[in-house]
């Protein structure tokens, strides 16, 4: 057997460390992988310490242990903190999901640099602090690992009012590909899922934005498809558990010859 081979035969994961974790599809995240027998760490932003707080208790009722982390994933620092915190908690890190992000629902010719800078600082920016420091962690320990980051089917059909998000979740593909070439001989799997509309107060925020926009706008000929997802084969809108689950997948050992892909769950709206 190869050295390769070996490190590809990683064991079975114990630590997750999730970010955006404070509610919708990272709290359930966090709740599905403690079902799943991992020890949690939980991270969002210092405004989310009360909701975090109510998160860790549900992992600790699993009997799972968990800690909470305050960390804006857009400071270099402060996602270093939050690794090493893990890690030393924990005497690990085997599970990365760089779950947190924001979205912006404005037509390009009205957006402004402010506007591409503050998405971009969140779900770019952030994403490849947290990859980064993830993989760095999981190459010292020597123990394989999973890195998971949150895109969206928005980064694989650009959708009207959304440009800026669309072209943000775009570049968590190109870093899930990249990042699995350079580091698949350290047993290291990097994917990422692509959810479409969720039922989450995110998602809800957007429809109603969506909601006053589109009277006046241009941009979109009708609302059916974005509220009801008429064109999908599964008519419903997501929850965060049909992710959980996508997630809880990517992060277990039946996932191992699985690495570069950004998998959509939309219920059959984008097919690949």
């Amino acid at each position: 057997m190869t050295d390769f081979a070996t490190a590809a035969q990683v064991k079975k994961p114990h630590v997750a460390l999730i970010t955006g974790a404070a509610q919708g599809i990272g709290r359930a995240i966090a709740l599905r992988l403690a079902e799943d027998g991992l020890d949690i760490a939980i991270a969002d932003l210092k405004s989310q310490r009360t909701k975090l707080d109510g998160v860790a208790d549900e992992v600790r009722a699993q009997g799972r242990r968990c800690i909470v982390l305050e960390c804006d994933v857009s400071q270099e620092e402060e996602v270093q903190h939050m690794v090493q915190a893990t890690e030393e908690e924990f005497n690990g890190l085997d599970v990365m999901v760089a779950n947190a992000g924001q979205i912006i629902v404005k037509p390009v010719v009205d957006s402004t640099l402010a506007d591409l800078d503050g998405i971009f600082n969140t779900n770019v920016r952030g994403t490849f602090l947290c990859l980064r420091a993830a993989a760095k962690a999981m190459i010292k320990r020597g123990r394989g690992g999973r890195i998971i980051s949150a895109s969206s089917v928005s980064g694989k059909k650009g959708i009207p009012l959304t440009s800026i998000y669309c072209a943000s979740k775009s570049a968590i593909r190109s870093f899930t590909q990249a990042l699995a070439s350079e580091i698949g001989s350290h047993g290291i799997t990097v994917n990422a899922y692509a959810p479409g509309p969720v039922d989450t107060r995110l998602c809800k925020l957007y429809s109603i934005m969506l909601f006053f926009l589109l009277p006046s706008s241009p941009y979109l000929p009708s609302t059916t498809h974005f509220f009801y997802q008429m064109n999908a084969a599964l008519p419903r809108i997501g929850t965060p558990e049909d992710i959980a689950g996508m997630v809880s997948f990517l992060a277990g050992k039946d996932s191992a010859y699985i690495t570069g892909q950004t998998i959509t769950i939309d219920g059959g709206t984008w097919m690949d």
